[in-house]
C-alpha cells in the first residue's frame, strides 16, 4: 500500500504563498542546506505526484520547464486543462482517487502544494506523514498553510530539527 506524504514550506506565520500570490520569500531559501530531506531526496522515492488545480496553474505559469517527468501526475480539478505543461492525469473526486492511490504498491505518494487539498487528504484521515519545513519569514497575509475548515486533529510528532538558515524542519505522523 502506498503512503501518501506531505513536504512542504511555510513562513513562521503559517503562511505557504504571499499575499501577493508569491513564492520569491521562499526561493531566497534555495542555497539551504537540508542534507538528506533536501527535496531532490525526497523526490526520488516518490512515485506518484498529486496536486491541486491551484498548484498546478501556478507550477504551469513557470518559465522553467515540467519538473516531474519521472514521476505519475494527477491533478485534481473540475476544470479542463487545456493545453497540459507535462505529461499528467486529472481526478475529480477526491475519495474515488484515495482509493485508487491507496491500492498503488508501486511507490510513495507526495501531495504538492497547496493546503485545500491536503486538508482533504487529512480530513479523510488520507495524509500519512507531513514534512513541515518552517522558515524564518513572517508574511503578513497569503495562503495558509492549512485552512480552516472546522476540522481538528492531534498528529504525533515523530522529530523536530533545525536545519540551516533559522529553518525548522517538523515531521508528523497524520
Amino acid at each position: 500500500m502506498a503512503r501518501i506524504l506531505g513536504y512542504i514550506a511555510a513562513s513562521l506565520d503559517g503562511r505557504i504563498v504571499s499575499g501577493d500570490g508569491s513564492l520569491e520569500w521562499l526561493y531566497k531559501y534555495d542555497d539551504m542546506n537540508l542534507a538528506e530531506h533536501d527535496y531532490r531526496v525526497f523526490l526520488k522515492r516518490i512515485r506518484t505526484i498529486v496536486m491541486g488545480r491551484g498548484t498546478y496553474d501556478f507550477i504551469a505559469n513557470e518559465q522553467s520547464p515540467w519538473a516531474y517527468s519521472d514521476q505519475r501526475v494527477i491533478v485534481v480539478t473540475s476544470r479542463p486543462l487545456g493545453n497540459p505543461k507535462g505529461p499528467l492525469e486529472v481526478r475529480t473526486d477526491i475519495d474515488a482517487l484515495i482509493s485508487e492511490l491507496r491500492a498503488s504498491d508501486d511507490g510513495d505518494v507526495w501531495m504538492l502544494g497547496g493546503g485545500q487539498l491536503q486538508m482533504a487528504f487529512i480530513e479523510r484521515g488520507a495524509l500519512d506523514e507531513i514534512e513541515i519545513y518552517v522558515i524564518p519569514e513572517i508574511l503578513g497575509s497569503g495562503q495558509p498553510l492549512f485552512p480552516l475548515t472546522g476540522f481538528r486533529a492531534s498528529p504525533t510528532l515523530l522529530s523536530a530539527k533545525a536545519i540551516d538558515k533559522g529553518c525548522v524542519r517538523l515531521h508528523y505522523k497524520m
